[in-house]
């Protein structure tokens, strides 16, 4: 066939061979199947099946979406894009050498963390009434790949071979199955439980500690929370109770906050510099949550315990990249300068519902009046995602979308198929699509799709 002739030309003759293959014995199939009609359709279209298939073979299978289910930090949709200038900085160091590892001041080895280590000093240093933070010397950070490695380091460091005290209350389970008890069994400490489900004191953890316990671990608790009936003890008693018995405190946070997200309507979200002006020792948290850059995990607290953890020989296999290094810098640049327009998520939550009104009204108008597609703006409720905040909601607005004959599942289902993939969600029955998680730029995309969509289902 001389399609399949010019697509060997462009795609190479292997690819196109396998893809022949591989639709034949599709075809081999229907015949042992009985599907007739299938094979006679297929036979007719035979070189679009193999370049489809060769396509399909050949190309990315990571691929930008469209995020349209409200979900800021989705984690299985990659959790906090990243802006432009962001990727901008990442190409620039990518393409070719960098001071990674090296001192341009006197020309030596030096180390990688101190590319970000000046930034949190800075972002996290003491603050007085209406000033700027002062850098705080005596805290230093060290990123790893993620937070779950970030916990893991600090207690294989600081206490392998010897006791952890935890509330029963904070033995947290988030996705991807990641559980502290797991974790801390991994680090070869030994998990001290204390109190109950729903209500732990300071004089829990008091009465637990010997001659063995070497960490008092605090946990945010991920994904859920515990009401009625509870208690939990104020972060600042126990940095008193571990300091008098000369113990660190270690807080692992999760999504790590480096602002204060009231103003977000997000409320009860401990910040970074919450934990550490309340005299916790190392805290623990996330790059790509409420931080809103890369995926990555911090340590950050007393720099005679940072250190003793950069020491450790397995923090080589934790540690991360050129790329990532370079994409949280910015990231902590962005903070620095006051740039917050320039983290998608905090852009993300600042929106208010009646912004997204009015883009959902301009996209439902269009669709109504160019495509097959019934469209109605509905209110909503989007959510931050990632285990931050697991009771915040923020008000929105829905765009509802229907085509008739075809089912909500359906719909949904095509939508997920498009160029680029919108992922959407159903909500009584109806597919719907949240623009607070969509960029302003791919509303178009989104009006495209579902007219294509309209137009092929009728």
């Amino acid at each position: 066939m001389p399609e399949l002739v010019m697509l060997s030309a462009g795609e190479g003759r292997n690819a196109v061979l396998d893809a022949v293959r591989s639709v034949l014995q599709g075809l081999r199939e229907d015949v042992s199947g009985g599907r007739v009609d299938a094979l006679e359709q297929s036979i007719d279209h035979l070189p679009e099946l193999v370049e489809r298939r060769v396509k399909e073979d050949t190309g990315f299978s990571l691929r930008r979406v469209i995020n349209a289910t409200g979900v800021i930090l989705h984690t299985n949709l990659g959790r906090a894009p990243l802006a432009e200038p962001i990727m901008d900085r990442i190409g620039e160091v990518a393409v070719g050498y960098s001071n990674l590892e090296f001192d341009l001041a006197d020309g030596k080895r030096g180390e990688r963390d101190v590319h970000v280590d000046r930034l949190f000093q800075k972002l996290l240093g003491h603050a007085g009434e209406g000033t700027a933070a002062v850098p705080d010397a005596s805290r230093s950070t060290i990123v790893v790949n993620n937070n779950a490695a970030a916990v893991w380091l600090a207690l294989n460091t600081l206490a392998a071979g010897g006791e952890v005290i935890v509330s029963r209350g904070e033995l947290v389970e988030i996705g991807g199955s990641f559980r502290i008890p797991d974790v801390m069994m991994q680090s070869n400490a030994i998990l001290r439980e204390v109190g109950t489900t729903n209500r732990t004191r300071v004089s829990d953890y008091e009465r637990a500690i010997d001659d063995k316990t070497r960490v008092l671990l605090r946990v945010h608790r991920s994904n859920f929370e515990i009401t009625g009936f509870t208690e939990q003890p104020p972060r600042e008693e126990l940095v008193t109770l571990a300091h008098s018995r000369n113990l660190p405190l270690l807080e692992d946070l999760g999504s790590g906050a480096l602002l204060n997200l009231t103003s977000f309507g997000i409320a009860n979200e401990a910040g970074v510099a919450e934990s550490l002006r309340a005299g916790v020792d190392i805290v623990t948290y996330s790059g790509d949550k409420l931080l809103g850059g890369p995926q990555a995990g911090m340590l950050t607290g007393r720099s005679d315990l940072i250190a003793r953890m950069r020491a450790n020989s397995l923090f080589r296999a934790l540690r991360v990249d050129k790329l990532i290094y370079s994409a949280l810098e910015a990231t902590l640049l962005a903070y620095l300068r006051g740039d917050l327009d320039s983290i998608p998520i905090l852009c993300m939550m600042r929106l208010t519902k009646e912004e997204i009104r009015r883009r959902a009204d301009a996209l439902a108008e269009t669709l109504q009046a160019t495509t097959g597609v019934q469209a109605e703006v509905i209110r909503g409720e989007s959510v931050i995602g990632g285990g931050a905040a697991p009771s915040a909601v923020l008000p929105t607005h829905l765009l509802a979308v229907t085509v008739t004959g075809m089912s909500a599942d359906d719909l949904l289902a095509r939508l997920r198929t498009a160029a680029p993939p919108i992922i959407a969600r159903i909500s009584d029955e109806r597919t719907v699509l949240d623009l607070r998680t969509v960029f302003p730029e791919q509303d178009g995309a989104v009006i495209a799709a579902l007219r294509e969509i309209a137009e092929r289902h009728g």
